[in-house]
């Protein structure tokens, strides 16, 4: 999740990182555990959690992007299955889904058209569904995303991002994307 301590504007690259978080359980995307983490007698078998087990694919316009499932989700995405050159993406200041842009080594960012859309799915994965007007959603690429010793599950630390705002809607289901 993404939370700015004291409610603050984005900090100037170079700062010191904040924290942000999920609050807990309203990480979830849609509310609930679909399709659910890897169960812990899995992952004790050696089987390590895929892209599949903690996110939704989207496709758009040629790129794929994962939004989590979960709290827990959540950090296997964005710590462990995204790549340092992917794009991530995070509501600012309330609970919701950590969604990524796979990107290839070498490839320039994505057109404006596939951010807005992360973005948007990020605000509608997110507490700010409902939100009147543009709601800001950080984003950054994924080697920017850490996580401080013992922080609960959904809540990471930025060393630099930017911020984009959308609309909710920019995020809403959509025929074959």
């Amino acid at each position: 999740g993404v939370f700015a301590p004291g409610g603050h504007g984005p900090r100037p690259r170079g700062g010191p990182p904040r924290a942000l978080g999920s609050g807990g359980a309203g990480v979830s995307a849609g509310g609930g555990l679909v399709g659910g983490v890897v169960a812990a007698s899995e992952r004790r078998r050696g089987k390590a959690p895929t892209l599949e087990d903690v996110a939704t694919r989207y496709d758009v316009d040629g790129y794929e992007i994962w939004v989590g499932r979960s709290a827990r989700g959540n950090d296997t995405l964005s710590l462990k299955l995204a790549r340092p050159r992917d794009l991530w993406f995070h509501v600012a200041g309330s609970p919701g889904s950590h969604v990524i842009i796979r990107r290839e080594t070498g490839d320039d960012a994505p057109p404006r058209a596939v951010l807005e859309r992360a973005a948007g799915l990020a605000v509608w994965h997110s507490k700010a569904r409902e939100a009147r007007g543009k709601v800001p959603v950080h984003w950054c690429e994924a080697a920017d995303v850490s996580k401080a010793r013992g922080a609960p599950a959904g809540q990471v630390r930025l060393r630099r991002y930017e911020v984009l705002r959308v609309y909710p809607r920019a995020g809403a289901p959509r025929d074959g994307a």
